[in-house]
C-alpha cells in the first residue's frame, strides 16, 4: 500500500511538472535565438500569448495597452490621437509576466543573416517569415498578419508581410518607432528590417523578448 502510494504521488508530480512545461495563454518557453530568449508566439489580449505560433493575436499602437483585432478589415472606434512619450513604458506594456517588447536593436541580432537563416514560407497554411539560428537550429515562425492603417483602423492584404513594434523610438522623426518589417518576394522569398520607422498609430504585432 505504501509503495503503491509512493508511485501515485511521483506520478501526479511527473503531470505537474510536465504541465508547467507546457505553453498557456500566460507562460511560454521561449528560444534562443542568437543569444536572445524570444517568445513562441505572438501577443494575444493584454498579458497573455496567441495559442499557436501561427496565430496573428492582437495589433497595438505603440505605448499603447489596448488590444485591436487582427481579422475585421475594419474596427469601430479605432484611436487617431498620437500616442504620448518617448519609450514604451512599462505600464503601458501589454506583454505576459516575464517578457517586454524588444528594443531595435534585438531585431537586428534577430535579422543577423550571419548568424540567423531567415526564409518566407508557409506553416500550417499561414504564410510568414521564419527565423532560424545557424548554431543551435532554434527557429521562430512570424506570421504575416499585415497590419491596421493609422489613420482609419483597416487591414491591407493579410499574408502578405508583417510588422513588429519594438520599443525605440526614433529620435529624428518623434512621431515614429522602429519595428520588424518583412514582406513577400515576387519570388517566393522576402527581405527583412529592423530599421524602419512607423508611425505610433499603426497597429503592429507584437512578439516578446525575456525579461
Amino acid at each position: 500500500m505504501k509503495k503503491t502510494l509512493i508511485l501515485l504521488i511521483l506520478c501526479l508530480m511527473a503531470i505537474t511538472t510536465g504541465c508547467a512545461q507546457q505553453p498557456s495563454k500566460t507562460s511560454d518557453p521561449g528560444v534562443i535565438i542568437n543569444g536572445i530568449r524570444w517568445a513562441t508566439r505572438n501577443v494575444a489580449t493584454p498579458g497573455t500569448f496567441a495559442d499557436k505560433p501561427e496565430d496573428a493575436g492582437m495589433f497595438y499602437q505603440w505605448n499603447r495597452k489596448k488590444a485591436w483585432n487582427a481579422t475585421d478589415s475594419i474596427v469601430v472606434g479605432w484611436d487617431t490621437s498620437m500616442p504620448e512619450g518617448d519609450e514604451w513604458e512599462k505600464d503601458n506594456d501589454p506583454s505576459p509576466k516575464g517578457w517586454r517588447i524588444p528594443t531595435m536593436e534585438e531585431f537586428a541580432s534577430l535579422c543577423d543573416e550571419d548568424k540567423v537563416n531567415i526564409e518566407w514560407t508557409t506553416q500550417n497554411s499561414v504564410k510568414g517569415m521564419k527565423f532560424t539560428d545557424k548554431a543551435n537550429g532554434n527557429s521562430i515562425f512570424l506570421p504575416a498578419a499585415i497590419h491596421r492603417y493609422p489613420y482609419d483602423g483597416q487591414i491591407p492584404d493579410v499574408g502578405t508581410g508583417g510588422f513588429y513594434w519594438s520599443s525605440t523610438i526614433n529620435e529624428e522623426y518623434t512621431t515614429l518607432a522602429y519595428h520588424l518589417f518583412f514582406m513577400r518576394g515576387e519570388i517566393n522569398s522576402g527581405y527583412t528590417s529592423a530599421t524602419d520607422g512607423g508611425t505610433f498609430i499603426c497597429g503592429f504585432s507584437l512578439r516578446c523578448v525575456a525579461e
